[in-house]
């Protein structure tokens, strides 16, 4: 039973008080509760937005030093997300991952992570000087995007590694695939090491039976959350949870506050403990309904002609554990058409705008804001597209085999290392053997074919070329043509 009354929200209560009791603003912002803002913009906007939108002083609290509301607040979120500790963060996920990061290694100590990894976490590593050591995870054969890693991939690592001092695994994935976490968890733990998660997509995942366990449920030590990805807080408005003893959580506020700015959004700030009120007090029915929305459109989608909704079920094979069905993958291979076309079809003719789309694919992400009546958009529009682009094989190539990933380039330098290096461009052709100074990522499956630091081989070289040749979206580089890359001066 909580402690705390989950229909209340301290802060934006807070910042309600500091409205009704007409306070004169002799503070920062300088648009005074909108007054001074473009007159356009504010009408649209609202004057309420604009007068919750304030600075830092004692009735609405600090986020580096929180000691009233703020810090009320997230005790509540603490307690709903089954956390022992839990942080505000205005500057989005990715920064929540930098902080993680920052809080949990040291220049020059290892941690284990799956390739697939989000480019921030990454770019973390590269401002600490840690060292990444890199798990390739499962590749789904019909979508081809990337599934989870494995108990026994993290096993073997350790192995191989018994020096880490951390372990980072996605859960879920961007396409809705969960590890088998719990057992992740009491592996790394036999080696007395934190687990992190990006649990950037699963914000929700505590607050319904019928979907994969929450990282805080299966005992990770921390985890980030993009709250605003498929609940109701507002983008870039993220949550940093924290249990047990392995992580400090002295380090972790000290860590947001060298990465946050001094003027957080108190707008952000109020999304955030209002989500939390909202899931704790309608989560579960919020969540049944968007259950039975994914549920029914994965169903239609799948007897269409043409298209395919990935969901292969629990437990089925290596990499595919659990499952949220929020995330609909909808492949379109055997239509004929890339991912790409497809996406443009449907927002520059229906005005439905997808997540994401690959040559294979086209990802639709359902939340609690989403509606029946939108989903029958949906489905009405990829029906449409069948009976219209069916057997036209506008693109050969989407019908092709997924042709498998080159090894894990060998790492030369770290990832701080290779960005702190003086750096020039030459063609792809000629990087051979040279040290990339460059993200390069090939999608399906969304995995970086190589990062900062990794020597550049012939057979990376030839398999970019043939990807590119074959319609694959290549991406990363400075020269959006991928002709170039930049690469390590010795």
């Amino acid at each position: 039973m909580s402690m705390f009354n989950h229909r209340k929200a301290p802060l934006f209560e807070a910042l309600l008080t500091y409205v009704k009791n007409e306070t004169i603003p002799f503070h920062v912002p300088g648009h005074k509760k909108g007054k001074g803002m473009d007159g356009e913009f504010r009408d649209f906007i609202g004057s309420n937005a604009m007068a919750i939108d304030v600075t830092v002083f004692e009735q609405v609290d600090s986020l580096h030093h929180p000691s009233g509301p703020i810090a009320e607040a997230q005790e509540m979120a603490a307690d709903a997300f089954g956390a022992e500790y839990t942080f505000f963060c205005v500057h989005g996920t990715s920064g929540a991952l930098h902080a993680m990061i920052l809080s949990v290694l040291r220049e020059g100590e290892k941690i284990i992570l799956p390739r697939n990894v989000h480019k921030s976490v990454t770019t973390g590593l590269a401002l600490i000087g840690a060292t990444p050591v890199y798990i390739q995870p499962e590749i789904d054969s019909m979508t081809g995007t990337a599934l989870n890693v494995t108990p026994e991939s993290i096993e073997e690592a350790l192995k191989q590694h018994p020096d880490a001092r951390a372990v980072l695994v996605i859960n879920p994935t961007y396409f809705g695939v969960a590890a088998d976490l719990e057992t992740i968890a009491k592996t790394v733990h036999k080696h007395d090491i934190p687990l992190m998660v990006d649990e950037a997509h699963g914000p929700h995942l505590s607050f319904h039976e019928d979907l994969p366990m929450s990282a805080m449920e299966a005992g990770a030590d921390i985890c980030a959350q993009s709250t605003h990805k498929i609940i109701g807080s507002l983008t870039q408005s993220s949550m940093l949870h924290l249990q047990g003893k392995r992580v400090d959580h002295q380090r972790v506020q000290a860590a947001l506050n060298l990465l946050h700015t001094t003027s957080p959004s108190y707008i952000l700030l109020a999304s955030l403990d209002v989500a939390r009120r909202q899931m704790m007090t309608e989560g579960v029915q919020l969540l049944e309904n968007i259950n039975m929305l994914a549920r029914g459109a994965r169903e239609r989608i799948n007897a269409i002609e043409g298209f395919r909704c990935f969901d292969l079920g629990k437990g089925v094979k290596p990499g595919f554990f659990d499952f949220d069905p929020t995330k609909l993958t909808i492949t379109c291979r055997d239509l004929g058409i890339s991912g790409h076309q497809l996406e443009k079809i449907l927002t520059k003719d229906f005005y439905i705008q997808p997540e994401l789309s690959d040559l294979y694919n086209v990802l639709c992400t359902l939340s609690i804001g989403n509606t029946q009546e939108q989903v029958d958009s949906l489905v009405n529009a990829l029906t449409f597209v069948s009976k219209t682009y069916g057997g036209s094989c506008q693109v050969p190539s989407c019908k092709t085999a997924i042709v498998p990933m080159p090894s894990i380039p060998v790492q030369i330098l770290t990832p701080r290392e290779a960005m702190h290096c003086d750096t020039h461009l030459l063609p792809l052709r000629n990087s051979i053997g040279k040290i990339s100074a460059e993200f390069l990522m090939a999608y399906p499956p969304g995995i970086p074919l190589l990062c900062p630091g990794e020597l550049i081989s012939e057979e990376m070289v030839l398999y970019i070329e043939s990807q590119k040749d074959a319609g694959l979206w290549i991406q990363g580089t400075e020269d959006p043509e991928v002709k170039n890359i930049r690469v390590v001066e010795k």
